[in-house]
């Protein structure tokens, strides 16, 4: 019986120790440490509230952190710099989001917050328009791959090697060493020729015109022979010449080859041209002036059809 006293005594002492560490708990939970007023109420912040924010802000950063690892493992090398900065710029923003849901959470009316800074927030929408444009290019360059470095593209007339891509511009060199610095946002509504995006080599073409008369079958061997002693012409594709049209003065042909390296093709265009000038000369092949026909008639004779037509 006795044991049985002391049993239910040991019990209810440790009830009433449990009962009082979890009160203990709970109001330090609910301890105030400073009141706000908003709207003509007043909020209590307390030591719960602070926790609940630290807990929160430890979430994000580890789901966010799990996410980026889970991403960056599927991406090349090359792409991993890239997306972590266009993921700090996501990062923030998703802090953002959780500061106003927390707020909100503690019972602070953030609508009036929102509506104070809704001018300012449109203001600063507008101005950085272009801007978003620019990062949201950039995700998308990334998640498609349709730029890579070193790439050749060409946009407004002007042919630039792919050097640098970064979360707002896209840097390339162009044939005359001057750096191009490319927004973004222009991958996504203009027009870009990529000359690597599906292969390396590329076909390019050289065009001259000989003299009516001109042998043209020897004129294809001599323009075969000819990109045959350029080392940069490729062998494999072959090169192939086309008759392309008969002109006002001349018979106009294109000599088409292929390049592993179409950055530097006008280098390679020129030395075709120098050695199809050569071989022009060597195999008595001529390349005609514009040609036309000019008519004079006699002064007197048209007076005379003048005088018969009165």
């Amino acid at each position: 019986m006795q044991e049985q006293d002391n049993s239910e005594t040991t019990q209810a002492i440790k009830e009433v120790v449990q009962q009082d560490i979890w009160g203990s708990l709970v109001d330090f939970w609910n301890f105030v440490l400073f009141p706000i007023e908003t709207a003509g109420n007043t909020v209590h912040i307390t030591i719960g509230n602070i926790l609940f924010v630290v807990i929160a802000f430890v979430l994000t950063s580890l789901v966010l952190r799990i996410i980026r690892s889970f991403i960056t493992n599927k991406l090349q090398e090359g792409d991993k710099l890239k997306f972590i900065s266009v993921f700090k710029f996501i990062k923030y923003f998703i802090y953002v989001v959780v500061i106003l849901v927390t707020i909100s959470s503690l019972g602070i009316n953030i609508t009036i917050l929102l509506t104070a800074s809704a001018a300012l927030f449109v203001g600063i929408g507008l101005a950085l328009q272009e801007f978003f444009q620019d990062i949201i290019g950039g995700v998308f360059i990334i998640l498609d791959k349709s730029l890579l470095v070193g790439d050749v593209i060409e946009m407004e007339g002007r042919v630039g090697r792919v050097f640098q891509i970064k979360l707002r511009t896209t840097r390339a060199l162009t044939r005359d060493d001057k750096v191009m610095i490319i927004p973004n946002h222009k991958f996504m509504s203009d027009v870009i020729f990529n000359y690597t995006q599906n292969h390396e080599t590329t076909r390019e073409a050289v065009k001259v015109g000989v003299a009516y008369g001109s042998d043209t079958k020897k004129v294809e061997k001599v323009l075969l022979k000819c990109a045959k002693q350029i080392k940069d012409v490729m062998e494999s594709p072959e090169p192939f010449v086309l008759f392309e049209d008969f002109g006002d003065s001349a018979l106009h042909f294109s000599l088409h080859f292929y390049v592993t390296d179409s950055f530097v093709d006008p280098k390679i265009k020129s030395e075709l041209r120098f050695k199809i000038d050569e071989e022009f000369r060597i195999n008595n092949i001529t390349i005609p002036f514009p040609q036309r026909d000019v008519h004079f008639y006699p002064t007197q004779n048209l007076n005379q059809n003048l005088s018969n037509n009165e």
